[in-house]
């Protein structure tokens, strides 16, 4: 497990080590979960944030020209 020590600035900031960013992907602007556990607090980046990122990437491409054809029906 690593572990590393930091310094809580005047503004309640902790700077996560290069190495940890790189190995969890959190990057500039990842979304995280802290979480008070018995001894200190857990931190976690939320997993979704790579989902959320792709949302309505393909918007205003409109469909394949082969699905726009395709008559509506129901599915067997």
């Amino acid at each position: 497990m690593d572990k590393f020590e930091g310094v809580v600035t005047s503004k309640g900031q902790l700077v996560i080590p290069a190495k940890l960013r790189r190995d969890l992907r959190i990057g500039k602007g990842t979304r995280v979960r802290c979480q008070r556990i018995k001894r200190g607090i857990a931190i976690y980046p939320k997993q979704a944030e790579g989902i959320d990122r792709l949302c309505g990437i393909l918007a205003g491409l409109g469909l394949p020209p082969d699905i726009e054809r395709e008559p509506d029906r129901e599915l067997e």
